[in-house]
């Protein structure tokens, strides 16, 4: 990683906590300086708003995110069990940091103002990703979809959608985390073939 770049990784992990605990609107360049150890000129040399920082770093967590997710639905075993660690792993990296925050509501509004074409695209990707375990699956008779009546893309569409309503009571070890034990375990009984039930 270049100078430049751990710069900017040190300064958004940095501001992450910082707008965690203070929200955006209350959270200013001088917090996020003082986090970081730097100056206010140095982290203005980087960012040249808090607008643009927090966009930076909604940038950063997806793509890490992302990759990570990608990384889990690649490795091999029963697909169920890699979707279950993949959301878990999105959750994780996109809703973790600010779920506990009393400061959430607040902070996945700024993220939807200020990096809305960043979240779709992320989720266009997750839905992509577990479109294609889920086909690789039925490929592979690891599941059926006749039962269902579905596509890989419509029940990929479907996960996404129960995320989107269980990130907004996310609590890390709390209910959600048992709605998405539910969600899994309803798909491991309906998409399993008969001859292995």
């Amino acid at each position: 990683m270049k100078n430049e770049d751990r710069k900017s990784a040190h300064i958004l992990d940095s501001a992450l906590p910082v707008f965690a605990r203070y929200g955006f609107q209350k959270t200013t360049m001088a917090d996020i300086a003082r986090a970081a150890g730097i100056s206010r000129a140095s982290l203005y040399l980087a960012f040249n708003s808090k607008e643009e920082l927090f966009r930076a770093g909604s940038a950063r967590a997806h793509r890490l995110t992302m990759a990570e997710v990608e990384a889990v639905l690649n490795r091999t075993g029963d697909v169920i069990d890699r979707i279950a660690a993949a959301i878990s792993a999105f959750q994780e990296g996109l809703i973790a940091p600010f779920g506990n925050s009393e400061n959430a509501k607040e902070l996945f509004e700024t993220n939807m103002e200020f990096a809305e074409d960043i979240t779709i695209a992320a989720r266009s990707k997750l839905i992509a990703l577990l479109s294609g375990a889920l086909g690789e699956a039925r490929e592979r008779g690891e599941i059926d979809l006749v039962a269902s009546g579905g596509r890989p893309a419509d029940l990929a569409a479907l996960i996404a959608a129960a995320m989107d309503g269980i990130k907004h009571n996310f609590r890390a070890g709390g209910p959600s985390d048992d709605s998405m034990r539910l969600l899994m375990r309803i798909l491991q009984l309906a998409l399993t073939p008969e001859s292995r039930r």
